[in-house]
Formats: structure tokens, C-alpha cells, sequence
């Protein structure tokens, strides 16, 4: 059984690894309550609760709404100079995630690191991995840059991935996280060894790593006179004289005439006639009641009640206001921007990879979710020794969730539970072949029916079906007869002599047949 949570000794040139202690914090958080400012989430080693590897433990966050922090030193800091940083661990929703991350923060070495007073606000230098709330999954790469200027630290976030990372929060599956950072300012970020984000330090962070050259100047002000109109009312315009403003948009219909039947007389409604007064109605307090109003049964059949009105019909003479038209504006001087000056905080890195050294990892948290398993944390600058570890610790676990996964049809239903529109794509998989099927064959008509069908339709003479068969029948045999007679005529005509008499014979007798066929049918 191995050591639960702590990475073994393997080589001390490249390897930086935990002590065999994790320290919890006894800190508060500053600036929130008293009674959730305490960082009293309990930490538990233990197997997953569905292990399908009896003996391997790991750290598990075990409790709900509450502040967690757990941090171990490295047996050395991490210095970034010429060797990549590869930073890998597990993590296993096991119950899910509502809101809450499972993210590790690199300590910043400093010398007064204390892991006891571990909070949120202590200096770090790199934050990675899972976080999620609501819909918005998120994967973090946060490092914290120094100005070269001021001295003054700023976070710099990498920009969203593109891959859809749902599933890894809701499997309920162990997964792999892990981050590269190379010398040449490249990093990449994979989830179970596939990459799902990756680019440079010096331009694909938000904020960027280094300022704008040039800024522009706070002190520049636009000019009062300054005209930003690209467009005018051209001032030589005049409304011309038959331009009518008051005309009416619509106007009633003169050719519309009243359709025959119109009952001029019948209201469109009526008071309902079934209707009665409630008996509790005051009408001191409630006035006189009146009947509810429904639609007169007499206009049903009717092509219109009450009072007939001319339709109204788009007015052909109507313009509207008159406005000048637009033209360009001679005196346009485009979109003014305060002018450019040189920036006095501006710097640059070229080598942002060189980072502050950490000396510790650890796992400052806040879920609404228990039961988060961390394991095989693991810090080296090789990354092909990296892959070896993980292929000993998470591809063991990979192999046996995967042994354990359920058939393809269970994983279908578990499918559609998760998503409900599923089931209609599985309906229709299944159910409209079987219908062009059952079509197909009930519908279906072979061509001699067809053929018989139409034949039967005319009153015409006609050749019986049976003696054209049969005419054709004979065709292909006397066809075959012929060939087979050149054939034997080449070889010996003697033979073929023989053979045609025989075969005269056999054709006066077919016909014979065929002729009495035909009497009896006729």
C-alpha cells in the first residue's frame, strides 16, 4: 500500500517533493464574520467512498460551507531558471460540484511563511485547476507578476479554454490536472493528458504581462469647436410647395362596399342570457350588475355586426414631415482622441516564466460541496518522468473506473437522465428505420402485379401474358440452340447435320404444344 498523498524519493536532481506532513491552518479570514471567518473545514485521509482500488487514500475536503486550508512544504523551493515547471494532481468530485474550486496554490518562498497562518491573502505564486459555480466551469492558470518598476505585484490570468469542460465536473470520475510552464514563456494546460489549453505568457494572459508603450495623455482635452458630424442637414434644402404634413397615413376605403348580409342592427356582443347575479351582490356596494358580455350567436352566421365601417387602406398621398436631406459635413474633423505620450510606468519582461521561487503547495478553499478527493501531488521539472507518475497513480485508477463502467445501453439511460432531449434523439434513431421498414414492405409491388394491373385495364385485344411469356421463353431457348449448333458445327459437321435435324424435330413438336396451349385457352 503506498504512502497516501506524498510523492516518494526518486531522484534529487530533478525532483521536488512534499514532506511527509500537511499542516492545517489555524488563521481567520479578514473582513467577514466572526463565525465564518474561521478555517475550520475538516480534512480527512481516506479511500473515495466508490474505490475500485481497495488501499489508495487520499486528502478529501469533507465539509460543506465552510473555509479549508491545508498546505506541505517542498523539501526545496523551485527556482525558474532553465528547466520547465510541471505541476500535476487528482481531483475527484465524488458528489458532484455546486460552487466551489479544487484549485492549488504554489506558496511564494518568503521569510516569514508561516503554514499555520495560511490564508487567502498569503502571497503565492502560481493558482491552477478546477473552480466552478452555476454553469460558469472555469480552469484556472493564475500566476503573480512583478513589476519590474514598482515592485508591486499583479495577477494575470490565461485566457479561457475552448474545450468544454462540463464532463469533468459531473462524472463523478478521477481526473488528472496538469500544468507545463517552459523556459521559452509557452505553457500548456491538459486534463487527464490531453491538452485543452495552451499558449505564451507574453500574449495570451489577461491583463497583459507588459504595459502599453505609449498612453494617452489624461491632460489633452477636445477642443470646443471640434465637430464630430460626418453628416448635415444640407441647409440649401426648402420643402418643396405641394409637400402636404398633415395628410393622414390611412385613409377609408371608397371602393369597399358592405358585404351583403351585414346585420347593422345586431350588437357584436350581447350580455349572456345564462348569466345570474350572484346572490351575495350589494349593489349599493357593488352597483347595478350587468350580465357578462359573449359573442352574439346571430353574428356567427352573419358576415359582420353593428355599425359597418369603410376599411382603412395605406394613403398614397401620404409624405409625412419634411425633413432636409443629408449630405457630408465640409467641416467633419473625424472622432477626436486625446493625443499619445510616452508611458511613464511602461517596462518590459521578456522572460515572465522567470518567476517568483515557491517553497510550498497548498489548498485554500471554499465549497457547498463535501467529499472532494485530492491525490498525487506532484512537482518536477521533467516532464517525461511526470508522465511515468502518472501513468503508475492516475492510469491505475483510469483502468479500474473503466473496468467498472457500466454497458453501453446503462450509459445511454444515465445519458438521457442528465439530459432529457436525449431520449428523443434515441426515438427517432430507433423508431424511423423501423417505419420506412414497415412501409417499404407493406406498400411495396413487384413489377409483374404492376405490369398484369395495366394490362387489365384496356378492353382492347390483347395478347394473352402467359403466351407472350412463353413466346419469349422460346426465343432465348431456339437462341441458345443456335449457338450451341455453330459451335458443334465447327467441330464435325457431320454432327452438326445430325444435330439440326434433330433439333427441327424438336421445334415442329414445340409448336405443336404451344398451338394446342392456345386452343384450350381460347
Amino acid at each position: 500500500q503506498k504512502e497516501p498523498l506524498f510523492v516518494k524519493y526518486l531522484s534529487r536532481s530533478f525532483f521536488f517533493f512534499f514532506s511527509s506532513r500537511w499542516v492545517l491552518s489555524q488563521a481567520k479570514k479578514d473582513g467577514i464574520d466572526e463565525e465564518i471567518a474561521k478555517y475550520d473545514g475538516k480534512w480527512e485521509v481516506e479511500e473515495m467512498k466508490d474505490t475500485k482500488l481497495p488501499g489508495d487514500k487520499g486528502l478529501v475536503l469533507k465539509s460543506k460551507a465552510k473555509h479549508h486550508a491545508i498546505s506541505a512544504l517542498l523539501l526545496r523551493p523551485f527556482t525558474f531558471d532553465t528547466k520547465p515547471l510541471i505541476v500535476q494532481y487528482e481531483v475527484n468530485f465524488q458528489t458532484g460540484i455546486d460552487c466551489g474550486g479544487a484549485y492549488v496554490k504554489l506558496l511564494a518562498q518568503t521569510p516569514d511563511l508561516d503554514l499555520e497562518e495560511f490564508v487567502d491573502k498569503t502571497p503565492y505564486t502560481i493558482m491552477f485547476g478546477p473552480d466552478k459555480c452555476g454553469e460558469d466551469y472555469k480552469l484556472h492558470f493564475i500566476f503573480r507578476h512583478k513589476n519590474p518598476k514598482t515592485g508591486e505585484f499583479e495577477e494575470k490570468h490565461a485566457k479561457k479554454p475552448d474545450a468544454d469542460l462540463r464532463t469533468y465536473y459531473t462524472d463523478k470520475k478521477t481526473h488528472l490536472y496538469t500544468l507545463v510552464l517552459n523556459p521559452d514563456n509557452s505553457f500548456e494546460i491538459l486534463i487527464d493528458q490531453t491538452v485543452v489549453n495552451s499558449g505564451s505568457l507574453l500574449n495570451d494572459m489577461t491583463p497583459p504581462i507588459n504595459p502599453p508603450a505609449e498612453i494617452e495623455d489624461p491632460d489633452d482635452h477636445k477642443p470646443e469647436d471640434w465637430d464630430e458630424r460626418p453628416k448635415i442637414q444640407d441647409p440649401d434644402s426648402v420643402k418643396p410647395e405641394d409637400w402636404d404634413e398633415d395628410a393622414p397615413a390611412k385613409i377609408p376605403d371608397e371602393d369597399a362596399v358592405k358585404p351583403d348580409g351585414w346585420l347593422d342592427e345586431e350588437p357584436e356582443y350581447i350580455g349572456d342570457p345564462d348569466a345570474l347575479k350572484p346572490e351575495d351582490w350589494d349593489e349599493d356596494m357593488d352597483g347595478e350588475w350587468e350580465a357578462p358580455q359573449i359573442p352574439n350567436p346571430i353574428c356567427e352566421t352573419a358576415p359582420g355586426c353593428g355599425p359597418w365601417e369603410r376599411p382603412m387602406i395605406d394613403n398614397p398621398n401620404y409624405k409625412g414631415k419634411w425633413k432636409p436631406p443629408m449630405i457630408d459635413n465640409p467641416n467633419y474633423q473625424g472622432v477626436w482622441k486625446p493625443r499619445k505620450i510616452p508611458n511613464p510606468d511602461f517596462f518590459e519582461d521578456l522572460h515572465p516564466f522567470r518567476m517568483t521561487p515557491f517553497s510550498a503547495v497548498g489548498l485554500e478553499l471554499w465549497s457547498m460541496s463535501s467529499d472532494i478527493f485530492f491525490d498525487n501531488f506532484f512537482v518536477t521539472s521533467d516532464r517525461t518522468v511526470a508522465e511515468r507518475w502518472a501513468a503508475d497513480g492516475w492510469g491505475l485508477k483510469k483502468a479500474a473506473e473503466g473496468a467498472a463502467e457500466p454497458g453501453l445501453v446503462n450509459q445511454m439511460i444515465t445519458a438521457a437522465e442528465e439530459r432529457p432531449w436525449l431520449w428523443i434523439v434515441y426515438v427517432l434513431t430507433v423508431a424511423l428505420p423501423l417505419v420506412l421498414i414497415i412501409v417499404f414492405c407493406c406498400t411495396g409491388k413487384s413489377p409483374a402485379s404492376t405490369s398484369a394491373a395495366e394490362y387489365k385495364k384496356t378492353d382492347a385485344p390483347q395478347p394473352d401474358v402467359k403466351e407472350e411469356a412463353e413466346d419469349e421463353e422460346a426465343k432465348e431457348e431456339e437462341s441458345g440452340l443456335i449457338d450451341k449448333h455453330k459451335s458443334e458445327e465447327e467441330d464435325s459437321p457431320g454432327e452438326a447435320e445430325d444435330a439440326a435435324g434433330s433439333d427441327n424435330k424438336d421445334g415442329d413438336t414445340s409448336n405443336e404444344v404451344e398451338q394446342l396451349m392456345l386452343l384450350e385457352e381460347h
